[in-house]
């Protein structure tokens, strides 16, 4: 019966919610559920979702909670196909302000990771493990941290390749890197290295013309930061200096420190791999899980600092629900963007189109 009538919730007109002080207190469950569902200016608090989620089954079955906010946001989908059209560069003038948002994003998203889920993420490699404790092992938050990384690389090609005209990438290529400084300067490694993947992926990479008339010195810079030679030991070096400056801040803003995660995973894991769980003579290997528990200790610490930026909901709802191109539509706007210049670009360009038009 409730699923028939979200055939006439409109989401552009939500039911009534009743807010008293400032504080949500009571609704219809078609508006509290609605309330769940990110869009373009919105995303919902996370203690709302906690609040709502205990105790939504006294009125509706999971199964048709689910099928209800997939619905609803198969439908905010569409309505943000239709208005694609905003640009992070008007909704955001300022690349000092986007990166305060995105260390928001950042920092909420750490928040939900707990320890033990780096150590579950490690365990699904061991085959001797008992089938009880597999079926234990939760690392969602973990992946979907790793997801939030892919989807704001893409996010970034995306902004750069909807814009026709050359003058506006430029501006929005130079918009990202000025973006991505400051997510230097505040200690914030994940959005940075996010923004410098989605800079140099191949159908940005590739826009020659666009490029020509970029200011690229600064990311030159960013780059060398973040330069993977070495076991990125120029990173490394910035990351004990972001993290020595951290420990001795009085000032919130200069305690932040995002590490750029998936090294960090990496380097776990081969901690992990690289010394055995047991020595020789059947002792546990302590001294591994001292070196592991000092690594996630100081991810403990750095997830815990409360970001001092004011929020922007607005604009951290764009950055997490706005549409972004996949990988083939990414490589199809590119060559709409700078037509094929060599015969293997002018193949794929052809292969887009015919597997597009056959869709």
């Amino acid at each position: 019966m409730y699923p028939d009538r979200l055939l006439a919730l409109k989401v552009s007109i939500p039911p009534a919610l009743v807010y008293r002080d400032g504080n949500l207190v009571s609704g219809s469950l078609e508006a509290l559920v609605q309330h769940m569902v990110p869009t373009e200016e919105y995303y919902p608090d996370r203690a709302y979702l906690f609040a709502f989620l205990l105790s939504a089954r006294l009125f509706i079955k999971p199964h048709e909670l689910l099928g209800e906010v997939c619905a609803l946001c198969e439908h905010q989908q569409n309505l943000n196909g239709e208005g694609g059209k905003v640009d992070i560069t008007e909704l955001c003038p300022s690349a000092t302000v986007l990166a305060q948002q995105l260390t928001h994003v950042e920092l909420e998203r750490l928040s939900y990771i707990g320890p033990e889920e780096f150590v579950q993420a490690f365990a699904k490699e061991s085959p001797h493990l008992e089938t009880s404790f597999k079926d234990m092992k939760k690392t969602r938050n973990l992946e979907s941290y790793v997801q939030w990384f892919n989807r704001l690389s893409y996010f970034v090609a995306t902004e750069v390749c909807k814009h026709a005209k050359k003058k506006q990438r430029v501006r929005v290529v130079e918009y990202w890197i000025e973006t991505a400084r400051e997510c230097f300067n505040i200690g914030n490694f994940n959005s940075l290295m996010a923004i410098i993947a989605g800079l140099n992926m191949s159908p940005i990479s590739r826009l020659k013309k666009t490029w020509s008339k970029v200011q690229s010195a600064k990311f030159s810079i960013l780059e060398h930061q973040m330069d993977p030679s070495s076991n990125f030991s120029s990173y490394r070096s910035t990351l004990k200096a972001a993290m020595w400056r951290s420990a001795g801040a009085t000032d919130e803003r200069q305690r932040i420190v995002v590490p750029f995660f998936s090294l960090l995973v990496k380097d776990l894991y081969f901690l992990n791999e690289g010394c055995s769980n047991k020595l020789p003579n059947g002792h546990i290997n302590f001294e591994k899980f001292w070196q592991l528990a000092k690594q996630v200790t100081e991810f403990i610490a750095w997830k815990q600092v409360a970001c001092p930026f004011e929020k922007n909901p607005r604009v951290i709802a764009f950055l997490q629900a706005s549409p972004v191109l996949t990988e083939n539509t990414l490589a199809l706007a590119s060559f709409e963007c700078e037509p094929p210049d060599n015969n293997p670009e002018k193949e794929r360009y052809k292969a887009l189109k015919s597997e597009m038009n056959t869709q």
